[in-house]
């Protein structure tokens, strides 16, 4: 059940794929916010991590990759799952509304998502959404997700890609959030495991746009549902004709 519910909720957000900790890690993940974020939005990511259940910060294996291209599906998440979703690396759907973007994991667990701060070396994220589980009540929860970045010079024309990513997961259930506390060792390992794997969902889309570009634009561009103005740009950056 630990397991299951800690999978779960991380697997939701990136990009998704959000990461998840024990209930110790809570309080040694310390929370550093861009000082321009807005103070009401600072009081909401706050109140997150301050009743976390569950919390991690790991570094990510780095990899190379374009910065140009890494930086567009960065900013284009969106966009960046109908890539994921092409080549068959997760289940995970973004897409933008009228009310902003909203999030199906693939397995259950669906929600809204808001890109708080994005500059140069930092994405925070946070998330509110459910899972569903049959002849069980829904899970309600929160995510917030902060992800650091950095470059390295690398190969001619690429950069290595070094990063941090830290996340907090706050449950509305306080029974549900004193499981995970009980769990908390299986939880961690899940954690550490689920946080790597959001930087490794960019580098398996780094190395497969690096092995074949023209493939994975033609399965982009088979996919009805692509916007097109998006797809155009993103064949610029592969310089497909």
């Amino acid at each position: 059940m630990t397991r299951r519910l800690a999978v779960t909720l991380v697997g939701a957000v990136w990009l998704t794929l959000l990461p998840c900790a024990s209930s110790g890690a809570a309080d040694s993940t310390a929370l550093s916010l861009p000082a321009d974020i807005p103070m009401a939005e600072r009081s909401r990511l706050t109140r997150v991590t301050a009743g976390a259940a569950i919390a991690t910060r790991v570094d990510g294996e780095p990899f190379l990759a374009r910065r140009d291209i890494f930086e567009y599906l960065l900013n284009h998440l969106a966009f960046m799952t109908h890539v994921t979703q092409a080549l068959r690396i997760t289940r995970l759907r973004i897409w933008p509304t009228a009310e902003g973007l909203f999030f199906d994991e693939g397995w259950g667990t669906t929600g809204r998502l808001w890109v708080v701060y994005a500059a140069e070396g930092t994405r925070v994220i946070y998330t509110r959404g459910r899972h569903n589980m049959a002849l069980l009540p829904a899970i309600h929860g929160e995510v917030l997700l902060i992800i650091d970045y950095q470059y390295v010079p690398g190969a001619p024309g690429r950069v290595l890609v070094k990063s941090v990513v830290a996340s907090f997961v706050k449950l509305d259930s306080r029974i549900l959030s004193g499981v995970l506390k009980l769990g908390s060792a299986v939880a961690q390992k899940t954690a550490d495991r689920e946080a790597r794997g959001i930087v490794k969902l960019f580098a398996k889309v780094s190395r497969a746009i690096e092995e074949d570009p023209a493939r994975v634009y033609a399965k982009l561009r088979d996919r009805p549902d692509v916007p097109h103005a998006e797809l155009e740009e993103f064949r610029a950056l592969l310089a497909i004709r």
